[in-house]
């Protein structure tokens, strides 16, 4: 992933009312939500969420699609993933970090989830 894509993630997620916004999409996974939705359960105005879910999806971090009259919008993980690759890369100094050397692998992380 280019610095730039990252820098771009990171800035959208670095506002309060946006990242509540990411976080909660990222809850409905490959379901998705509207943004009806998102409105009533963080309590944020439409023309409010509107600007946050068009910087959440300007970074690559959620998708969009029209369902009928519905958009829903999902997380785009390969991007989550490419950051925290990008964040966590030579972590260690290249050595590994006690546990075979994969600790912040996708499966690691996720394995690490389902575990707590």
């Amino acid at each position: 992933m280019e610095i730039n894509q990252v820098i771009q993630a990171l800035l959208a997620l670095g506002q309060v009312n946006r990242l509540g916004v990411f976080r909660l999409i990222v809850e409905h996974g490959a379901t998705g939500i509207r943004p009806l939705e998102i409105s009533e359960a963080l309590g944020i105005p439409g023309a409010t969420l509107s600007f946050h879910l068009k910087e959440l999806s300007a970074a690559d971090l959620v998708s969009v699609r029209r369902e009928g009259r519905n958009l829903i919008y999902r997380p785009r993980p390969e991007t989550i993933e490419g950051v925290m690759g990008f964040l966590l890369q030579n972590c260690c100094g290249g050595k590994g970090c006690g546990d075979g050397g994969d600790a912040h692998s996708p499966q690691k992380r996720r394995s690490r989830a389902r575990e707590s």
